[in-house]
């Protein structure tokens, strides 16, 4: 070949690499309305190499601090290291992002491919001993720096991040933990994937009007709306999504047809099938034994409640036996009610778990004369969107305005402008209700861009909020579910709690422990009921009038119904994870009866399921709440001392309690710990007592 010609080809591939670089929407400018991600222009093959070319730069930026001939400072090396990163954190919030909401099987494949990769990038830098030298000389000499608050426990965070990463480690155990590390990532994600599979998997069809029994209308119509779009021949369909299962399970008068349907839903990823849960699991759980061990600590909850409020597994499992005995002992005696109606109506069988929901349903009725169909009119899901954004008004002056003009991922989602009190800009709020065959489970708040500081320019969060709520049905609109709606405010709250964090730092501004983070969410859940605000949002979809007095009294005669069944099925889980996290995982571990002997030590009664089983207990596939599911009640103890704040007060909506809450709970993550933050806005340490007086436990 012509020398000419090879002395071309690389500036050839130079310049196409580069046309490739500005043909894709995420290496580029967005140049959309609030810099919002160009969904509109994204396409799924722009993933891949906008990941790995956000990888180079980010390692650029590492060796440019590793390189640097100048001695350690908090500048050149901490707040380097801190505003590193940028493309990559942009394109995989997005990509992250996306997976869960709106996926796909190439984004799943993409994410096979990625997350190695992504993995050792990650490992490479925490296990990078000139960095942690850096890093480590500047915590060494933090006390004489002149640092302030936010400055200090940004280097104590990143150097903690690092020591609990192995860097200390001999180079054999630092290696031996980039390999679990990798491969924990890749279980990870494949018990995510196995677990959407399972639960796109199943479909109950209704086919005669016998199948209907018991169903109310707008259950029927669901169905017969989710048989349509489905493409299948039936009077209606059952999923297991919970705006399907569960109004089926609480309605339905065919036991058998319940059966099949709990049955399958508490069988996810245990059906010995191609997405079978149970392996993988087990190889998770030595994985992360493994991995702590390498770190100094016995199992995997010492290494994850090291850093939380809790510190350590006994106080966490004595946190939970707190609740679990009065909890236990309150369903036992929901049972025997429920068993004492089966043998009244001649029932001749025994309460199983699939008949749970449908006789709570009745003995509800029975001793309240409360019908989940009188209540579900009044939370039509655009009120309680605006009861939400009322709130957010109430509490610290916040408006939201529509942005039609900003792009968004799919056309059921909304966009919204969120301005503060003097009408500046804070940020902009993605709202995803409904479910849909790409979307996981459940529902979550999350960031396509995180709130900090650039060159100390504010940097305004986009956070979404993606949930599973009840579809439009007919010519009704989509009507909540109690439930769903508190779960709408809880949602909410997380939003806000990433709208109003204030730190410079990315690693501090909103960096609070895992059994904090929902105080923030759960607490707002204490307004919905309240009939100071329940009166403004809770309006019957076709009159608008408020909900009355009389149906509002019953919501709150039947305030602590149930709650045995509610408590117990989460704290069972919570204990499951607990156990997962503190055993000793040697050789093949058999997942059922593991999970069998679980259940039976802490003595579920066996009409109760715990709230998530193993092969299908997604918060701890991921690192996020593993050994920490138990946050939502620790949290919990939390919320409702701080709402019994605004009740002592005479006012809800009390200002200087809200601007308190806001300020110390909220905005100043990166100054406090978890515990400081709650006394600065209390003024003491957190009482038990509201949460078990909510909770119909004392």
């Amino acid at each position: 070949m012509n020398k000419f010609f090879l002395f071309l080809i690389p500036i050839v591939m130079m310049f196409a690499s580069c046309a490739d670089q500005q043909r894709n929407p995420l290496l580029t400018d967005y140049n959309t309305p609030f810099d919002a991600p160009p969904f509109d222009r994204i396409d799924d093959e722009h993933f891949l190499p906008a990941i790995e070319e956000g990888i180079r730069q980010h390692q650029a930026e590492i060796d440019a601090i590793v390189n640097n001939p100048e001695p350690p400072t908090f500048e050149n090396t901490i707040v380097a290291y801190d505003q590193a990163g940028s493309l990559l954190s942009r394109v995989s919030l997005v990509f992250g992002n996306l997976r869960s909401a709106e996926t796909n099987p190439r984004l799943q494949e993409i994410a096979r491919e990625s997350t190695p990769l992504l993995s050792a990038h990650s490992t490479s830098i925490r296990m990078n001993q000139d960095l942690f030298e850096r890093i480590h000389a500047v915590y060494e000499q933090r006390n004489e720096l002149d640092l302030d608050l936010e400055q200090m426990r940004v280097v104590e965070q990143y150097y903690r991040d690092f020591e609990r990463s192995g860097a200390a480690l001999p180079e054999e155990k630092r290696q031996k933990l980039s390999e679990l590390s990798e491969r924990m990532s890749m279980v990870s994600l494949q018990l995510g994937e196995n677990q959407l599979a399972e639960t796109n998997a199943f479909q109950l069809k209704l086919e005669t009007e016998d199948d209907l029994a018991g169903l109310p209308a707008s259950v029927r119509a669901a169905a017969a709306d989710a048989a349509e779009k489905a493409g299948v021949d039936a009077l209606g369909i059952v999923t297991l999504h919970n705006p399907s299962w569960i109004p089926f399970l609480q309605h339905s008068e065919r036991r058998d047809l319940r059966e099949k349907v709990f049955t399958a839903y508490f069988m996810r990823g245990d059906n010995d099938n191609e997405h079978d849960n149970k392996d993988l699991f087990a190889e998770l759980m030595q994985l992360r034994q493994e991995m702590s061990r390498l770190l100094g600590f016995n199992n995997y909850a010492e290494y994850f409640q090291d850093i939380q409020m809790a510190e350590n597994p006994k106080n966490v499992y004595d946190f939970l036996f707190e609740i679990w005995e009065p909890a236990l002992a309150l369903a036992k005696r929901e049972r025997d009610e429920m068993q004492v109606m089966i043998d009244r109506e001649g029932g001749n069988f025994k309460l199983e778990p699939w008949d749970w929901w449908f006789y709570a349903e009745k003995l509800r009725k029975e001793k309240y004369d409360l019908d989940e169909a009188e209540l579900r009119p009044y939370f039509a899901i655009e009120n309680v969107k605006k009861g939400n954004f009322l709130l957010a008004n109430k509490l610290f002056g916040l408006t939201f305005e529509a942005r039609p003009e900003v792009p968004v991922y799919h056309e059921e989602v909304e966009a919204y402008e969120v301005l503060d009190r003097d009408g500046s800009h804070l940020g902009i709020l993605y709202i995803d209700p409904h479910p849909r065959p790409g979307k996981r489970g459940g529902a979550w708040c999350g960031t396509y861009r995180s709130g900090a500081y650039e060159d100390g320019e504010k940097i305004y969060p986009i956070v979404t909020i993606v949930m599973n709520f009840s579809r439009p049905s007919g010519d009704k609109p989509a009507l909540l579910s109690w439930d769903e709606t508190t779960t709408y405010f809880h949602e909410f709250g997380h939003a806000l709690h990433n709208f109003f964090a204030d730190g410079r730092y990315r690693r501090t501004s909103r960096s609070v422990p895992r059994d904090f983070v929902e105080l923030p969410s759960q607490i707002l859940e204490n307004w919905a009921a309240e009939p100071a605000l329940l009166n403004e949002y809770a309006l019957h979809f076709e009159t608008g009038e408020p909900m009355p007095e009389y149906l509002q009294q019953k919501m709150r005669n039947a305030e602590y119904f149930n709650q045995g069944f509610i408590n117990a099925e989460y704290i069972a889980a919570a204990i499951l994870d607990m156990d997962w996290h503190t055993a000793e995982h040697v050789g093949d571990i058999d997942v059922r009866a593991f999970e069998e002997t679980s259940l039976r030590n802490m003595g579920l009664i066996q009409e109760i399921k715990p709230r998530y089983r193993t092969t299908y207990f997604g918060h701890i596939f991921g690192t996020g709440y593993a050994a920490g599911y138990y946050v939502y009640r620790w949290a919990g103890v939390l919320d409702a001392d701080a709402f019994m704040a605004f009740k002592d007060s005479g006012d809800l909506f009390n200002q200087e309690l809200a601007e308190r809450f806001r300020k110390y709970i909220l905005a100043e993550n990166a100054l406090r710990s978890g515990m400081d933050a709650y006394i600065e806005f209390r003024g003491e340490e957190p009482s038990i007592e509201p949460f078990l007086i909510r909770s119909g436990l004392k």
